[in-house]
């Protein structure tokens, strides 16, 4: 069997320094480098990936024997960089997360003790993550000013400089208020310290969906089965990326006809009912793959592993662009579709405020709770779909 050459070379992307890739179309090199967090860009007609040797080893291990890197380019590329510029891009350490090289020593153990807290507090990476790179955004204003002589009046200053002169949008201000809110209320013990810095109004956004059409071509545009039956199961249960991922094979239980999504947002358990046209498709995916770790789902097929977030959102925008399905939209419109499907079908409000696992349907309304028996007796828009033979697996 000839070995497919893969060409890589130094790609400049999003202010960011990647490796890009170039090969004949190849739908096992595809399977697997997708699964290595390798994404499409469409703007630069090539697929890239981090600039990292640790990333790198592990593609050219997992591809061994179906292909070989000429890394001919990447080198040339890499020796007109300067060497530190060449630093800079081989780590990929976010612009944000570099700014905390230059702050004083008092504000750098200010930053620790906040990023601790926030551990202690048990909350999740991501807020930890989006906590920190707007805590830093202050810090480097500041300088050498220690963190904690800034008053109320001097932080409603800052907030307006970062809205009207760096731009940053009403959600990112209101991420940054409660990083600092944070900080000074539950790190420094200052109680109500930003209660009377206003927030602003957030825009009034209506969720991205598909319609029933779209639907059933994007599911048609897949020829993986394991790819269909992931998107499958988003539509069918209403989940975000990150359950299906985190989804065990003991959490579907064929007895109750229910998917049990264990710690989702906001650490809560809930089930979700589990539709028999999918529980079917489940079952002829696990014959036909038989996971090897047998915990997760769908694993990764090299690490037994969960399968990777960022590979499921990129199975869902090729199967978008495959469908020629015009609406920019990621996989979380399944989960938009599935609400809005069943609000059209006449299925209650409440039932699908459950069902998706949400605290409020508005921040003023209070929560309410259905019983699972009712959750149970719901049917799936995908069982609706099925029935009309337009999709098939």
């Amino acid at each position: 069997m000839n070995m497919q050459k893969i060409t890589l070379n130094l790609l400049n992307h999003k202010n960011t320094e990647w490796i890009s890739l170039h090969f004949e179309r190849n739908t096992a090199i595809h399977s697997i480098i997708m699964q290595h967090g390798v994404l499409w860009s469409n703007s630069q007609r090539c697929w890239y990936m981090p600039l990292q040797k640790n990333l790198l080893r592990q593609l050219q291990t997992a591809l061994n024997g179906i292909a070989e890197f000429d890394t001919s380019l990447l080198k040339k590329s890499l020796q007109k960089v300067s060497t530190s510029e060449k630093k800079q891009s081989v780590s990929l350490v976010p612009v944000k997360a570099q700014a905390t090289t230059q702050l004083n020593r008092q504000n750098s153990i200010a930053l620790e003790e906040f990023v601790r807290r926030l551990k202690l507090k048990a909350y999740s990476s991501s807020t930890i993550k989006t906590y920190k790179n707007e805590f830093i955004q202050l810090l480097r204003i500041i300088k050498q000013k220690h963190i904690d002589s800034l008053t109320a009046a001097d932080l409603k200053r800052y907030m307006v400089f970062a809205m009207e002169t760096e731009g940053i949008s009403e959600n990112t201000a209101h991420s940054r208020l409660n990083a600092i809110k944070f900080y000074y209320e539950q790190v420094l013990g200052r109680e109500k310290f930003t209660w009377n810095i206003p927030r602003p109004k957030k825009p009034l956004l209506l969720p991205k969906l598909l319609n029933e059409d779209e639907i059933a071509r994007l599911f048609n545009a897949l020829e993986n089965k394991k790819h269909k039956a992931m998107l499958f199961t988003v539509y069918s249960a209403g989940l975000r990326v990150s359950e299906l991922v985190n989804l065990k094979i003991t959490d579907v239980d064929s007895k109750r006809m229910q998917l049990f999504i264990e710690r989702a947002k906001g650490k809560k358990d809930r089930y979700v009912n589990l539709s028999p046209v999918l529980l079917d498709i489940l079952r002829k995916y696990i014959q036909e793959y038989k996971p090897k770790a047998k915990k997760y789902l769908f694993e990764s097929e090299q690490t037994g592993t969960a399968y990777p977030t960022r590979t499921v959102q990129q199975i869902f925008a090729n199967a978008r662009l495959k469908a020629r399905i015009g609406k920019e939209v990621g996989i979380h419109s399944l989960r938009h579709s599935f609400a809005t499907h069943l609000l059209d079908k006449g299925t209650d409000i409440r039932y699908i405020k459950d069902l998706l696992g949400h605290f409020n349907i508005k921040t003023t309304e209070r929560y309410l709770h259905v019983s699972k028996k009712q959750l149970v007796n719901i049917l799936s828009p995908l069982d609706d779909l099925w029935r009309t033979n337009v999709i098939d697996w």
